[in-house]
């Protein structure tokens, strides 16, 4: 097993590499990829946003913190978003948490707390009785809202239920009243599309019922709603009943119908598998649901993250099976997340397996690294593509910035126990003790 200063140290050159991307323009932003033969051509339209844009530096600039002093430069980046979210929040019309004025309350809250009120004033501002216009519609030219986590209500609550106050409280009432509004009954539960009449269901975290699931339990136990967590509850039954139960594991199909696209039937990150839908039942257990469908919701949550175990990443078995190492849908954020399971368990004896299968992930990272004068980075790859190795991605949830994130908590877990503080986030603070988080 290697020590925690290994991780850093890589942690440390990915980071670098990181900051050496960012530029200046109207505030910062940060190029999604670097290629090698042609310099960024500008910002792009989703430069402010958590998932690929500034605001997805300020989680890692919160976990580097737990590690050592920020250097000058890292404090001016911090103020730089600071300063650019600040100003632009008053005129955004996208809500998401991933893409839009949510992330903006993460990130604010993260480096500058008291400053996502201006973002929150807008959400408020903006909200209506079906939950909030959204850019990102599947459908050119709609505005209808949206209601997963990654692009709609559910991400919008679960940032309101974290950052906290009585606006936040209203825009969460909002959200979870507009997410019950369109819910889609099933023989078993509750089914939520990323937007109503959508033509498939994607049931797992990122944009399905498991994250919707997650988000009415976490808001429904803050608001006293116990409404918000019965839905929670029926949504859950919904996931048992459409999951495979084989082998003591819990796994549900990437989409239902099955997608016409080239994707695998099943995966196994935090976007469409059970890492990301392991937290749901974590959120269950967070608003003091004791059993869905005849399983402990601790059992469901374990059976989650044994799919996991067996699946056999984070190897590459085959073309398109595990050929991403980021945050999203790859090696970091399944890593984070079993962290976060191994931090929380009881029984030693499990959080022991938990931790090894996070370091498993963290040494695939460290052996696919590209590393050079510059910096740590890695490349992804697309087998449908003619020329398969992709260039390297820069941001929080699909590049370097979220996996050094990543690898910067695994050294502290590592020199510092399963104890070690964890920096909690909208999307995940449930999942381990009140005693060990700290969002500043």
């Amino acid at each position: 097993m290697r020590s925690g200063a290994v991780y850093r140290e890589l942690a440390e050159s990915a980071w670098c590499w990181v900051l050496d991307q960012v530029r200046g323009e109207d505030g910062p932003w940060l190029p999604e990829v670097v290629r090698d033969d042609e310099p960024p051509s500008g910002p792009g339209w989703d430069r402010d946003s958590l998932y690929s844009g500034i605001a997805g530096l300020a989680p890692v600039l919160a976990e580097v913190s737990r590690s050592r002093p920020l250097n000058e430069l890292e404090r001016a980046v911090g103020t730089g978003i600071v300063g650019r979210l600040s100003a632009v929040a008053a005129g955004r019309v996208e809500p998401s948490l991933y893409d839009g004025l949510a992330g903006d309350v993460t990130a604010l809250r993260l480096l500058a707390p008291g400053a996502e009120r201006i973002p929150l004033q807008r959400l408020a501002e903006m909200r209506t009785e079906t939950g909030w216009p959204s850019t990102l519609g599947m459908q050119p030219g709609s505005t209808a809202p949206m209601t997963d986590l990654v692009t709609g209500t559910a991400g919008v609550v679960l940032a309101a239920v974290w950052a906290g106050g009585e606006q936040a409280r209203e825009i969460a009432v909002t959200g979870g009243e507009a997410l019950l509004g369109v819910a889609e009954r099933t023989p078993a539960g509750l089914d939520w599309r990323m937007h109503p009449g959508y033509r498939s269901s994607s049931p797992n975290y990122s944009h399905g019922t498991a994250g919707v699931t997650a988000a009415l339990a976490v808001a429904g136990t803050e608001l006293g709603r116990e409404d918000f967590v019965t839905a929670a509850r029926q949504g859950a039954q919904h996931l048992v009943d459409v999951a495979a139960l084989d082998d003591d594991g819990f796994v549900i199909p990437h989409t239902i119908p099955p997608s016409t696209r080239e994707v695998e039937p099943v995966t196994y990150g935090w976007c469409h598998g059970p890492t990301g839908t392991s937290l749901a039942f974590a959120a269950l257990a967070y608003a003091g649901v004791d059993a869905v469908a005849g399983h402990d919701v601790e059992e469901l949550r374990q059976r989650c993250l044994n799919s996991v175990l067996a699946s056999g990443i984070p190897r590459r078995l085959r073309p398109g099976f595990w050929d991403n190492d980021g945050r999203c849908c790859g090696t970091a954020g399944v890593g984070d997340v079993l962290l976060d399971a191994a931090q929380d368990c009881p029984d030693a004896t499990r959080a022991e397996v938990l931790l090894r299968a996070g370091i498993t992930m963290g040494d695939a990272l460290v052996d696919r690294a590209i590393r050079d004068d510059a910096g740590a980075r890695w490349r992804f790859i697309e087998h449908r593509q003619d020329t398969p190795l992709l260039p390297p991605g820069t941001s929080w949830m699909q590049g370097a910035a979220g996996i050094a994130a990543f690898l910067f908590r695994l050294a502290r877990v590592l020199d510092d126990s399963l104890g070690a503080s964890v920096v909690d986030r909208p999307d995940q603070w449930w999942a381990v003790p009140a005693r060990l988080r700290t969002a500043n």
